[in-house]
C-alpha cells in the first residue's frame, strides 16, 4: 500500500507540472519571423566595440536605404567599445530609449565573458544584466532582437600573438566555446519569449572553417575579436536573414512572339514602353529599389556570402530572341554583350558595376560610409567617455573613501559635461549626409535597349 501511495504522489507531482505548461501550441511564444518596418520607424543597434566599429550596422543601413527607399527609416548606432551588458543599462535611457525604437538589436557578450574559460559567476552576471536589458527594451514598447556573440578567432590570436604578452592557453582553447554557450542561451531566451534572434556566431565560424580548407591562414577577424569589413558583411547578411528581409530585388521576363506584340511580366518594379522592332528590344524599367551594393573594402565579404545573388538578384529573362549576340544598353551605358541563350536562361545585373543602378547604389553606400566614419563614430566616442565615467563612479560607490577614485570621477565628470549637446551636434552632421542619401536612393526610370551585334 505504501508503494502504491508513493506512486500516486509522484503522479500528482507530474500532473501538477504538466498543468503548468501550455496545453496548446497556439499558447507558445513564436519567435519574431520578420521585422515589419514603416515610414518613420526607428531601429537601434545596441552593442559593444563590434557595433562601435560602425560596419555591420552600416551595411544593414545600406540594405534598408536601397531596398526600402520609399521609407524614411531612422537608425541609431548604440555601440561602445569595451561594453558589457551592465554598461548598456547605464546609458540605456539616453542612448536607446530616447530614440523611440520599434526594434532594438542587442550584440553583447564578448566582453562579458572576460576572455577566460567558462565561469559560472561571470555567466550569472551576464545572464542577469542581459535579462534586464531585454526587460528595459520591452518596457519602452520595443521588440528585442537578440544576437549571439561573434567568433573569437583563436588561430588569428596565435598568428598575431606578441611573445612578450602571450594569450593564456585556456583562452585560446576555450573562449570561442564560451561565446558559443552564451549564444545558445540567448537563442533559448529568444525562442521561449518570442523575441527576434540572429545567429552571428555560426556563419563566421562556418565560413572561416570552409576557407581554411584552402588557406590555413584565412581569417576575417585579424585581431581575434573585431571582425574586419568582410567579416562584418557576414554579420550584416546574418542580420538581414535573421530579420526575415532576404529575397531578390527584381525579375523581368519578356516573351517575343513570332507575330504580334511582345509580352512582359515583372516583379519588384514597373515595366513600360515595351517594343520589339527590327530585332531590337526597348523597354523602360522603374524598380522599387536598388541593388545592395557595399564599399570596396567589403567586397570580399559580399563574395563569401554570395550576397548579390541571395539578397539582391536583378534578373532579366528574354525568350524568343533570334540566335546571336546582343548588346545590353541601359540609359546609354553599355552593360555587356550576351548570347541569346544567356537571356533565355536569365542574366543577373545586381553585381554589374557598369549599370546606372549599381553606380547609384554605390553612391548611397559611399555616402553612408562617410556618415559612419565621421559623425556617427564621433558620437560613439563621446559615449565611450561616459562609459568610463559610469564605471569609475560605480567603483567609487563601493569604495567611497578612495581619494584616487574621487579625483578620477571628478576628472571624468568634467569630460562628460556637455555630452548631450555634443551628441546632438554629431547627429545634426549625420543628418546632413543622411538627407543626401535619401535624395540619392530613389530609383529612376531606366531605359533598356537590346541591340543585335553583327559579326
Amino acid at each position: 500500500m505504501r508503494k502504491l501511495s508513493s506512486w500516486f504522489c509522484l503522479l500528482l507531482v507530474i500532473a501538477a507540472q504538466l498543468t503548468a505548461l501550455p496545453l496548446y501550441a497556439d499558447e507558445l511564444a513564436k519567435p519574431l519571423a520578420r521585422v515589419e518596418l514603416s515610414d518613420g520607424d526607428s531601429f537601434v543597434f545596441l552593442g559593444d566595440s563590434i557595433t562601435h566599429q560602425c560596419l555591420y550596422t552600416q551595411y544593414v543601413e545600406d540594405f534598408l536605404y536601397t531596398r526600402m527607399p520609399a521609407m524614411r527609416l531612422k537608425t541609431h548606432n548604440s555601440g561602445v567599445g569595451g561594453a558589457k551588458a551592465w554598461d548598456a543599462l547605464e546609458r540605456f535611457d539616453a542612448d536607446v530609449a530616447a530614440y523611440k525604437p520599434k526594434y532594438v538589436s542587442v550584440l553583447l557578450g564578448m566582453n562579458d565573458g572576460r576572455y577566460q574559460p567558462y565561469d559560472e559567476e561571470t555567466f550569472r552576471t551576464y545572464h542577469q544584466d542581459t535579462l534586464k536589458v531585454v526587460q528595459q527594451i520591452q518596457e519602452i514598447g520595443a521588440v528585442p532582437i537578440l544576437m549571439t556573440p561573434t567568433m573569437f578567432d583563436s588561430r588569428a590570436a596565435r598568428i598575431r600573438m606578441n611573445p612578450n604578452r602571450p594569450h593564456p592557453p585556456e583562452r585560446l582553447e576555450l573562449y570561442n566555446s564560451v561565446m558559443s554557450y552564451y549564444g545558445a542561451w540567448l537563442r533559448e531566451v529568444a525562442v521561449e519569449s518570442g523575441h527576434g534572434f540572429v545567429d552571428m556566431f555560426s556563419p563566421l565560424n562556418n565560413i572561416t572553417l570552409q576557407e581554411r580548407k584552402t588557406d590555413a591562414n584565412f581569417t576575417v577577424i585579424a585581431d581575434a575579436v573585431h571582425p574586419d569589413a568582410p567579416g562584418q558583411v557576414i554579420m550584416a547578411v546574418a542580420m538581414i536573414e535573421g530579420m526575415g528581409l532576404q529575397g531578390p530585388l527584381s525579375s523581368i521576363r519578356i516573351t517575343l512572339p513570332t507575330k504580334g506584340e511582345p509580352k512582359g511580366a515583372a516583379t519588384g518594379g514597373k515595366l513600360t514602353e515595351l517594343t520589339w522592332e527590327d530585332e531590337k528590344l526597348f523597354f523602360t524599367w522603374t524598380a522599387d529599389g536598388l541593388p545592395w551594393v557595399l564599399p570596396q573594402e567589403a567586397q570580399l565579404g559580399a563574395k563569401l556570402t554570395k550576397l548579390g545573388h541571395r539578397f539582391s538578384r536583378e534578373a532579366l529573362e528574354i525568350h524568343g530572341l533570334p540566335a546571336g549576340k546582343y548588346k545590353l544598353v541601359i540609359d546609354g551605358v553599355e552593360a555587356g554583350t550576351y548570347p541569346a541563350a544567356a537571356f533565355e536562361r536569365h542574366i543577373e545585373l545586381q553585381e554589374n558595376a557598369k549599370t546606372p543602378q549599381y553606380q547609384q547604389a554605390l553612391t548611397v553606400a559611399n555616402l553612408n560610409k562617410e556618415r559612419n566614419d565621421g559623425p556617427v563614430k564621433s558620437m560613439r566616442n563621446e559615449w565611450r567617455v561616459f562609459q568610463g565615467y559610469a564605471r569609475t563612479k560605480a567603483e567609487l560607490a563601493a569604495s567611497p573613501d578612495n581619494q584616487g577614485l574621487q579625483n578620477r570621477v571628478a576628472e571624468l565628470a568634467s569630460q562628460v559635461e556637455g555630452l548631450g549637446a555634443r551628441v546632438k551636434e554629431h547627429e545634426a552632421a549625420a543628418k546632413v549626409i543622411e538627407d543626401k542619401i535619401f535624395e540619392m536612393n530613389q530609383p529612376q526610370p531606366r531605359r533598356f535597349e537590346l541591340i543585335p551585334v553583327k559579326d
